[in-house]
């Protein structure tokens, strides 16, 4: 049920839409359709970077050339056609205190340095660790993430020069009220209104583009005084300079930014793996998390050489370009492109655009990506599922995306063990092919979390001489289990009883000490490798064998 969730969500984007064939290979229209959807995803891309460049304390050029860099690098190589990378709140949060501490050159040196963690992530293929990540999880990463952007919205409708961008979107600031607040109101329902509307009539070009530029052409023509993107900040420059980091070669140095580059890397990477599953949700492809860290470290290794802030994977801008049709690597060469366009030839008309425009746009980025579905199905879910998602929501918004994920993992998977502790029990009977044998039949894994439940089946003081244990519907799984199997052995040797094992697999075998010479072998022993550390097969368990 938690599944339908995202088909219902993948349905609500035009999914179903864009089959395989359809991008088998580049009709006019189908260039047409990519092209337009990167001119949208970059106009919404401006303000963001000059945003998050304020918020991590460096000039809005740098984090322009980090949307640019990382953009264009991800869109080449990445590991999914389709989504969209630049500078983020989630780096942006933590850059700020290093940037404060020993400054912008620092940061560069970081960011070359979480990129190299970063591709090492994907040489050693850690990518593929994102699968253990539940359904409830992800459904609280993209509400959560939902709700961050919307909050991140409500920073344009404060007095332009008075509000302070934070991580989550808004710190002090004087709110807007009277008429400048009714207008930009106003702008940004309009906007929500065509985006909503258009595609009912036409599909010419994509909704977001036509809100924005019917909403700018406005603006424009009537003269209306609102905040525009011109307000934030210039965006004009020149190409990115490649520029080695004025940063000594030090132990002390490398001692100074390793920590951000850590905690960066793990965030952008999360972060990317996370939208990579997302936006293959809406796709229907999976695979490539290994592809997007190498192309996530590679990105960010560039762009600390030019001047740029790092990035990683934007749930919000991927998901204007799955909006728009955008479903290739153009869409993503596209958007890189044009916004370097934007800095170097095309400020001034850029910064004219109204952010009523960009606000509507990304207000309804909101509500596309929102799991609605996720709020009917509370009832009908498990209790702890429904509370992981809630959890993670939570912890994305008020804290960060890196730890909600973490908190929802180790939440579920102390959930799953807890029910599993308690599927293990015991049919007893008496032996058939062994008269006077006593057989206890054990049903469910057998680890760490049930060992306890285990031990307390068996009575070896009351029990006969001769004992057999099979395990024919029950399954060792670590070094716990076989240290309680171990254990009662013991016990029962010490009752001067026999015990025999039965349906145990060879590597149970092959570990197992004391209790090794109490396994019986039969035909049907089943197959399995146990989960146990290196000291047990070096035979640092149960001392030796």
């Amino acid at each position: 049920m938690v599944k339908s969730s995202f088909a219902a969500f993948a349905d609500r984007l035009g999914a179903q839409n864009f089959s395989q064939a359809n991008l088998s290979k580049f009709t006019p229209d189908r260039i047409k359709i990519e092209l337009l959807s990167g001119l949208t995803v970059a106009l919404a891309l401006v303000p963001e970077a000059v945003a998050f460049a304020f918020v991590a304390g460096v000039h809005p050029l740098v984090g322009l050339y980090a949307a640019f860099i990382v953009g264009l690098v991800t869109a080449l190589i990445g590991g999914r056609p389709g989504m969209i990378s630049g500078a983020t709140g989630a780096l942006a949060v933590v850059m700020v205190s290093l940037v404060a501490q020993h400054g912008v050159e620092y940061l560069f040196a970081t960011v070359v340095l979480m990129g190299i963690l970063q591709l090492a992530a994907g040489v050693f293929r850690f990518g593929k660790f994102i699968r253990l990540v539940p359904h409830p999880v992800m459904l609280g990463f993209v509400n959560g993430l939902a709700i961050v952007i919307f909050m991140a919205q409500l920073t344009q409708f404060q007095v332009p020069g008075t509000a302070e961008v934070s991580g989550h979107g808004m710190s002090g600031g004087e709110w807007m009220s009277g008429w400048p607040l009714a207008l930009m109101l106003a702008l940004v329902a309009l906007t929500m209104l065509i985006i909503w509307a258009l595609p009912k009539f036409t599909k010419i070009i994509p909704a977001p583009l036509a809100g924005i530029a019917i909403v700018a052409g406005v603006v424009i023509a009537f003269g209306l005084d609102v905040p525009r993107v011109g307000d934030m900040a210039s965006i004009e420059g020149g190409l990115p300079p490649f520029h080695i980091p004025s940063v000594p070669l030090t132990f002390e140095t490398f001692k100074i930014i390793l920590p951000y580059a850590v905690i960066l890397a793990a965030i952008g990477l999360i972060e990317s793996l996370l939208t990579l599953n997302l936006v293959g949700e809406i796709t229907g492809k999976r695979g490539g998390a290994s592809q997007e860290c190498i192309a996530q470290g590679t990105a960010n290794v560039i762009t600390g050489f030019f001047g740029g802030m790092g990035g990683c994977a934007m749930i919000g801008q991927s998901m204007i370009n799955v909006k728009s049709g955008g479903r290739t690597r153009l869409a993503g060469i596209a958007a890189a492109l044009f916004l370097l366009a934007f800095i170097l030839v095309g400020s001034s008309l850029i910064e004219q655009i109204p952010l009523a425009a960009l606000v509507g746009v990304m207000f309804m980025v909101v509500i596309g990506t929102f799991a609605w579905n996720s709020l009917r199905i509370m009832t009908r879910i498990p209790l702890l599922d429904a509370g992981v998602i809630v959890l993670v929501t939570v912890v994305t918004v008020f804290y960060d995306l890196a730890t909600a994920v973490v908190v929802g993992v180790i939440v579920s998977a102390l959930a799953y063990a807890w029910n599993n502790a308690r599927r293990i029990r015991v049919i007893e009977r008496d032996s058939v092919r062994t008269p006077g044998a006593h057989v206890y039949e054990i049903e469910g894994p057998l680890f760490f979390g049930s060992t306890d439940g285990f031990a307390e089946l068996f009575h070896p003081e009351t029990d006969p001489d001769v004992v057999i244990v099979d395990f024919m519907r029950s399954r060792i799984v670590d070094q716990s289990a076989l240290q309680a199997i171990e254990d009662l052995a013991r016990r029962y040797e010490a009752q001067g009883k026999t015990l025999q094992l039965r349906h145990l697999s060879r590597d149970c075998h092959k570990l197992l000490t004391k209790a090794g010479q109490l396994m019986v072998d039969s035909d049907d022993d089943p197959e399995y490798a146990v989960a146990v550390d290196y000291s047990v097969r070096t035979g640092a368990f149960g001392g030796g064998h």
